[in-house]
């Protein structure tokens, strides 16, 4: 299936125009960059194609300059998983993030990372519901699995699957026909086995809940109402936390 185009908008430092060409220039290398528009006034490189939104991070990233992703799509078509786990002896919780934008009128993209686990295959499903209180013990089973195997259809709340490198580190860009509204309140969990007895105490087992994020041009925040703090310090706390 053909990805159609969609937006993506980053906060990013820049101080002159040779910042923009040097940016540009970075993203241009990527396939899937169809365009790229940047204001200096406001700090905002905008993005339009298909390229995976991590990979227009690393490629801002690898010019020696930090991107925050600042919305993705139209209003009401994008959303975020931040992945955790709930086994007590790790320290770093936060191993992974899932960032959706339905493109079309039943086709959203899934831009999969995580990072800090051991090394093979993982499975990614969203879960029938959003309670995590107990990990991925009490999330239920994997949303449609039923209703799937009754009507002998792929299973849409079967994403796919994500190989970690011996570094920990893993990474899958991916489409489903599934949209937006659908997922909101349900849970992803990232396991080694598709299904079966999922257990909270496993290291490499991650769960989130999938919220809305906001769509292109609908975050303009630069400092946080609640802390003070701008989105630059907020990031840095994030990194440290363990946030991709």
């Amino acid at each position: 299936m053909t990805v159609p185009t969609f937006e993506t908008t980053f906060a990013v430092p820049m101080t002159c125009e040779s910042c923009v060409q040097d940016i540009k220039g970075s993203l241009q290398q990527l396939s899937g960059i169809q365009k790229v528009t940047a204001n200096l006034k406001d700090q905002l490189v905008s993005i339009e194609g298909t390229a995976a939104p991590s990979s227009i991070v690393e490629a801002i990233q690898a010019t020696g300059r930090d991107a925050i992703l600042r919305g993705s799509g139209n209003s009401n078509s994008a959303a975020v998983c931040i992945l955790e786990s709930h086994a007590p002896h790790v320290e770093d919780k936060v191993r992974g993030l899932a960032r959706m934008v339905q493109v079309g009128p039943n086709l959203t993209v899934i831009d999969l990372t995580i990072r800090g686990l051991s090394p093979g295959t993982y499975h990614a499903t969203v879960r029938e519901r959003g309670d995590i209180s107990e990990g991925p013990e009490s999330t239920g089973g994997i949303w449609e699995a039923v209703k799937a195997k009754q009507e002998g259809k792929p299973c849409r709340g079967v994403f796919g699957t994500v190989e970690v490198s011996k570094g920990g580190m893993g990474a899958v860009f991916l489409d489903k026909p599934i949209q937006i509204w659908e997922m909101i309140g349900r849970s992803i969990v990232i396991a080694k086995q598709q299904d079966g007895k999922l257990d909270k105490n496993d290291a490499d087992t991650l769960v989130g809940v999938i919220a809305r994020s906001a769509g292109v041009w609908e975050n303009d925040k630069t400092v946080c109402s609640c802390s003070g703090k701008t989105v630059w310090e907020e990031r840095q706390e994030q990194v440290k936390g363990g946030m991709l």
